[in-house]
């Protein structure tokens, strides 16, 4: 993720102990990753920034590894523009830190994903979304699970790249799932019905650990890489919402 000041994203948002209240959070389908992935051979993994992608689907990422699925992850954006401002943080230490973090995150998945950077400006792919649009297109083939942003996810590197998914995925005869990030900073949890049609997808407790094993990785957006900042964008009350014993995904 990076740091944003919308008008949807302030604040602490709401803490993981309401959204295990949530009635409509609770009311979702369960779909297992096999039902997921049914006869889809390759999956694609559309991330904002590096850890998008491992916060919302390491575990269908894990699963989709093991069931020998061909697995790409495509990094938008390097998360360089994380911490404006920190000058023991500029863009040019995060594009190279980041980058580590990734892939210590896939290995921690037990992946061997392929990795596209397409290196647009954090906080500035709805600009560029015509070049978004035009690598996505070259990389989705017909058949692929594609896995992208929800569109009104709240931050707008987050809304651009689902935008683009959305053009692209079901006109290159490919599945789109979107998956949420921010948006569980500000939804409403105590609506009795879901805001989207999406279902939970469990994660058994090897996969949990692998995911857990994998978000620690990214050390610059938790806080624990030195020097310290005083806001990381992984504070712990953001890591809660992606330690549940499922993921969510839109259908």
């Amino acid at each position: 993720m990076a740091a944003v000041a919308e008008a949807l994203i302030v604040g602490d948002g709401h803490d993981e102990s309401r959204w295990q209240l949530s009635p409509w959070l609770a009311s979702l389908p369960h779909r297992d990753a096999a039902a997921l992935l049914a006869t889809h051979e390759r999956v694609v993994v559309v991330s904002p920034h590096p850890d998008d992608e491992t916060l919302a689907c390491g575990g269908l990422m894990r699963a989709a590894a093991r069931a020998g699925r061909t697995l790409s992850v495509v990094s938008v954006t390097d998360g360089e523009a994380c911490y404006p401002g920190n000058g023991a943080w500029p863009p040019e230490r995060l594009r190279v830190d980041r980058a580590s973090e990734l892939a210590g995150a896939l290995r921690a998945l037990d992946t061997c994903a392929t990795l596209h950077r397409l290196h647009l400006p954090d906080g500035g792919v709805a600009a560029a979304a015509a070049t978004l649009r035009t690598a996505l297109a070259k990389l989705v083939r017909p058949g692929d699970l594609v896995l992208a942003p929800w569109e009104h996810d709240g931050h707008p590197d987050h809304d651009a790249v689902g935008a683009a998914a959305l053009s692209v995925v079901p006109a290159a005869g490919a599945t789109l799932l979107r998956y949420p990030v921010w948006a569980w900073h500000w939804l409403d949890h105590a609506r009795p019905a879901p805001p989207f049609p999406a279902v939970r997808m469990p994660l058994d407790e090897g996969a949990r650990r692998a995911k857990r094993a994998a978000i620690g990785c990214f050390a610059s957006q938790l806080g624990t890489a030195a020097p310290a900042v005083a806001e990381p964008v992984l504070a712990p009350h953001v890591v809660a919402r992606f330690e549940r014993p499922f993921e969510v995904y839109l259908t």
